[in-house]
């Protein structure tokens, strides 16, 4: 079947919610305005229950169905937080707030999950709960984290849980998935060198902590190349260096900073354990010491086995067997919806979002042409997974 008639309706409308988002950008879990926004909406469209302040500022709309007699409450998710980015796509309705932009299109799933809640409030068509999660702090502040720990999922009583995400080159009305680990883990790097400061012109008196930092740069790209079986994912790489403020001065100190991701845990656990043997040894060997901070941020986000084949069934209703991926490539970018994964069964999926700048770039714009597509998946799921 196509795209459902109510979802084209509401076309126009979630394009207005979705393009004032746009206009509003908020960061991490300072989304004061775009959840007092979301909840009032909800309210409007007649939500049974609206509950704010769950993982500090993530807000839950609960929906029930025209039968509530199956026991069963799905879970719906969207992002709503944005980008410490300028933007640079010149639209009408582009980022009033200087700095930041919603280049993830975090604005788009907000406003898709919120026409599906306008259609299912109206509807009802289904025999159950509908838990819609509108999430803050996606990017690095690991919202999804603080709502299940705020008890999202027994609160609520969900049993099963499922997100979307647009993806640029994938053409509109398109939609991919995969089995198992799809995006990977997360984890921080924090490396302090400390050697002996002096001056440029006598090295011999001075313990240097830039050469030291170099060769530890060098030295942990063997973990992927030396350490790690060649068919498993993993990424080491150092993204930022500091050390000194003068030509004439070798510094006291030096930092690096870094990622380390994965689609394997025991290969995240041994990336952890072997950075923190080299840069003890290496800045030894250069007589310096470091200190190596490491910070496991998000897990690998792994789809459940059934409720993937479910929602590409889902997809498939909608768009045809030709316009949906079930083995959709890993990526190596990762996603706090990894945490509402662990906690319970269900899938992360993919909606094309068309020829587009890239994810995170100052010219990317979320297309409001995948905004039906959008609408119809998450209305046909609820109805699918819990028909009357």
């Amino acid at each position: 079947m196509p795209i459902l008639n109510r979802a084209a309706e509401l076309h126009e409308e979630v394009t207005g919610w979705r393009r004032d988002f746009h206009a509003n950008p908020e960061l991490l879990y300072d989304v004061h305005e775009t959840a007092a926004k979301v909840a009032g909406l909800l309210k409007e469209f007649g939500v049974d229950e609206i509950v704010t302040g769950i993982g500090k500022t993530g807000v839950v709309g609960i929906i029930n169905g025209g039968r509530n007699d199956s026991g069963i409450t799905i879970g719906l998710r969207a992002d709503m937080d944005a980008l410490p980015i300028r933007e640079a796509t010149g639209k009408p309705y582009a980022s009033r707030v200087d700095g930041l932009m919603h280049a993830c299109g975090h604005d788009g799933h907000t406003a898709m999950l919120l026409g599906a809640a306008k259609y299912l409030s109206e509807t009802r068509n289904f025999n159950g709960r509908v838990a819609l999660i509108f999430q803050p702090a996606e990017e690095g502040g690991a919202g999804g984290k603080a709502m299940v720990d705020d008890g999202l999922m027994d609160r609520f009583d969900i049993r099963e849980v499922y997100g979307m995400h647009n993806a640029p080159t994938i053409p509109i009305g398109s939609f991919a998935t995969r089995e198992g680990a799809m995006l990977a883990s997360v984890d921080q790097l924090d490396i302090v060198v400390t050697g002996v400061g002096g001056h440029a012109a006598m090295p011999h008196n001075c313990a240097d902590p830039i050469l030291a930092a170099s060769a530890i740069v060098q030295s942990i790209q063997s973990i992927v190349s030396r350490n790690v079986d060649p068919i498993g994912s993993i990424v080491v790489s150092i993204t930022r260096f500091e050390a000194g403020d003068a030509y004439n001065v070798i510094p006291a100190t030096a930092r690096l900073c870094g990622t380390v991701r994965s689609l394997d845990e025991s290969l995240r656990d041994l990336a952890e354990k072997r950075l923190g043997e080299m840069v003890e040894h290496v800045a030894r060997a250069h007589g310096c010491t470091a200190e190596l901070t490491y910070e496991r941020q998000y897990p690998t986000t792994v789809n459940h086995r059934e409720q993937v084949h479910f929602a590409a069934d889902v997809a498939r209703s909608l768009a045809g067997d030709a316009n949906v991926e079930i083995n959709t490539p890993q990526v190596m970018g990762g996603e706090d919806f990894s945490f509402m994964l662990q906690a319970r069964p269900g899938a992360f999926v993919y909606i094309g979002n068309g020829d587009s700048a890239g994810l995170h770039h100052p010219e990317y714009d979320f297309n409001d042409e995948a905004i039906p597509h959008g609408i119809s998946f998450f209305a046909e799921l609820v109805r699918k997974a819990m028909p009357l």
